[in-house]
């Protein structure tokens, strides 16, 4: 198959998924920007968590709240769980590759706080481990989801569930939401202008 033709296929399909997600889901989206938005007036912060690609784009929604996304503003409280290696592996090493984001949870949540999962399948025991924990801790689960949103489905209080199956794609849509949440909360928090 040529290169170009290819090219043009997958890029049809990205097109056709965020199309499908700004006609159906866009209520979702603005409402998991707005609990973000509550969340850092009170004074809360929001932390987040997933595996592989979801990982990285944890990490890197975390780092566009704490730098900035568009604007120079103070940074919000926001941090990825699974950056902190040496923590990362003596939890999977002393407990269980499951505890990882749970132990973390337990150890940096107050009530009030936003726990963000992100996965594809819906279905990572290490993430619905800690949904539960920040379910019992009070604090509020939003889900950037794939599929049928998984087992972790239930316990998140709101959840963009990106209707495909293969994970490039829904990772793809996860940022493109994902950027569009970090600039409402910085429009909403600091009226900026661009």
């Amino acid at each position: 198959m040529h290169y170009e033709q290819r090219a043009r296929e997958q890029f049809a399909r990205h097109i056709k998924l965020a199309q499908q997600v700004m006609d159906e889901h866009m209520p979702v989206v603005a409402a998991l920007a707005q609990r973000l938005v509550d969340c850092y007036r009170r004074g809360n912060k929001a932390i987040f968590c997933g595996n592989g690609g979801s990982a990285a784009d944890a990490q890197h929604l975390a780092a566009e709240l704490v730098g900035r996304y568009l604007i120079d503003r103070p940074p919000l409280p926001a941090l990825a769980l699974h950056t902190d290696t040496s923590t990362v592996t003596a939890i999977a090493n002393d407990y269980a590759y499951e505890e990882i984001f749970a132990r973390q949870a337990e150890a940096h949540l107050q009530p009030g706080d936003v726990l963000v999962v992100l996965t594809t399948s819906g279905t990572s025991s290490n993430i619905v481990k800690a949904a539960e924990v920040a379910r019992r801790k009070g604090c509020t689960v939003l889900g950037l989801l794939g599929r049928d949103g998984g087992t972790v489905l239930p316990l998140c209080d709101l959840a963009l569930v990106v209707p495909a199956k293969e994970s490039f794609l829904i990772q793809e849509v996860y940022m493109i939401a994902g950027h569009w949440i970090c600039d409402m909360i910085e429009q909403e928090i600091w009226g900026a202008d661009r």
